[in-house]
């Protein structure tokens, strides 16, 4: 077959278009939402709340409240006018929530309720509820509220734990008021902590969820339920690329407590931790970086009584392996009161098995402000440190409840300046898992002079109510 220059080119052409056909996704192949939409919408509602504010009275106000003046402007001003005498104002608010029961349960976050007089459950067919709480949690941020309805659609409910990285999610709710919203993305990490939320192993995407969004139903591509749209990260107040879910096996071990007691009851132990990094493990003698350090122990405690002390490392806690700290505060939340545990621990060393009886947490947990004053004596150096330090005095040991210390006057070195504060008390110093009480300067200048130059040095810190190690690397001659 003879080939001219036009069919050359043809064949050419044919076969470029054959490789970029290849090379880009049809767009058969992206993901369609609009059944999943469709059909799991009818189970989100609207939720507006009402709170009742008492206004305080202005003390420039000229108008007595039986002046007609007054009257007269409160009738054109009724929102409040500025300077006016005290009385009340209507604050709203929105938010989203999903139908768990045919009888009318509904799912949504704590904090969409939280302080509300009034709550009002708009559906989607339109027609609106006034709802009451059965029970709200705020430490996991989950109500569950009831309207007076049946035959109503149900969400149906799928597996967290199946959620797989990178998987395509969808959230449907009403940011700024906007009703039947919906959003996809994909799941960016699943057993994410965030700061003073121990509770809850939030499951991070990237869908765009804005205020308004919370409470609401995030589904996976079967138009199951796996989490509640719960918070996001902002510098703005607005949507930035990251927001959590609280997973919905979580959510309904709340709210079958809420159902039946009204309340949630947890365990707890009495202790604070921290994580364990790289350098911690070294200190304690641990061949990884796993578990969770007990920085402190509440005196009178389950873990005092069960002969935890500071320094431990907890591994295990009732057969389940601690790899993260902040997976105990989850696991010994869930253990029910009363019940006994058993607890590995690291300590010294070696590792040894403890039995526990689990506490009840109390719902808020009450904290003195006890600070501490500085003592009026020259400043003693330790120079492997970098520190300048004094001896606690008589007063300072008793308010702090402690036996000896020392207290940081002035960070000399770059080595401890990134995680020690002036104030700060030195409670003990750890090397190689052997811990020393820090008693006096001298005491702790001649445990530091024999170490090499690049050791690995960790202190047991006293931080306000809080005790903290830290490991300050490679100190100096």
């Amino acid at each position: 077959m003879r080939l001219t220059v036009k069919s050359v080119y043809s064949l050419l052409f044919c076969l470029a278009s054959m490789a970029l056909a290849q090379a880009q996704p049809s767009l058969s192949s992206l993901p369609n939402f609009a059944d999943l939409a469709e059909r799991e919408g009818q189970v989100v509602v609207n939720i507006s709340t009402t709170q009742i504010v008492r206004r305080q009275a202005h003390p420039g106000f000229p108008f007595h409240d039986n002046d007609p003046m007054g009257e007269l402007l409160r009738r054109f001003f009724p929102r409040g006018v500025p300077g006016a005498p005290g009385g009340e104002a209507e604050n709203h608010s929105l938010g989203s929530g999903f139908i768990i029961s045919s009888d009318g349960y509904i799912l949504t976050n704590a904090h969409v309720v939280d302080g509300a007089d009034a709550i009002s459950v708009r559906l989607n067919d339109r027609r609106e509820f006034r709802a009451s709480v059965v029970g709200a949690d705020r430490r996991t941020d989950v109500a569950l509220l009831k309207i007076e309805a049946a035959n109503l659609p149900v969400a149906r409910l799928g597996n967290p734990d199946k959620l797989r990285v990178g998987e395509w999610v969808v959230a449907i709710g009403s940011p700024f008021g906007f009703e039947n919203s919906v959003t996809a993305g994909i799941v960016s990490a699943k057993g994410r902590a965030l700061p003073q939320e121990n509770y809850v192993p939030f499951i991070q995407t990237d869908v765009p969820v804005n205020p308004g969004n919370s409470g609401g139903p995030l589904f996976n591509m079967a138009g199951e339920v796996v989490g509640i749209n719960s918070q996001i990260y902002s510098r703005s107040g607005g949507y930035m690329g990251l927001s959590f879910a609280i997973p919905i096996d979580v959510a309904l071990e709340i709210q079958a407590q809420l159902r039946t007691a009204g309340r949630v009851s947890r365990g707890r132990i009495g202790v604070m931790i921290q994580e364990v990094t790289a350098e911690l493990a070294e200190s304690f003698g641990l061949e990884k970086a796993m578990g969770a350090i007990i920085s402190s122990v509440e005196k009178g405690g389950p873990a005092a009584e069960a002969g935890i002390e500071a320094g431990d490392v907890i591994l295990q806690f009732d057969n389940k392996t601690i790899d993260r700290s902040g997976e105990l505060p989850r696991i010994v939340a869930a253990s029910k009161p009363g019940s006994k545990v058993k607890v590995k621990v690291w300590r010294k060393g070696t590792s040894r098995e403890l039995t526990l009886t689990v506490g009840e947490m109390q719902e808020e947990q009450a904290s003195s402000q006890r600070r501490a004053e500085r003592a009026p004596r020259a400043e003693r150096e330790t120079p492997r440190l970098g520190l300048a330090v004094s001896e606690l005095s008589v007063e300072q040991r008793r308010q702090l409840g402690v036996e000896s210390g020392l207290i940081i006057e002035e960070i000399r070195s770059n080595i401890a300046r990134a995680d020690l504060r002036v104030g700060d008390i030195i409670l003990a110093v750890v090397y190689k898992g052997v811990s020393t009480d820090a008693k006096s300067v001298e005491q702790i200048n001649k445990l530091l002079a024999p170490l090499g130059k690049n050791a690995n040095v960790t202190l047991l810190i006293r931080r306000g109510e809080q005790q903290i190690f830290v490991t300050l690397k490679g100190i100096g001659d």
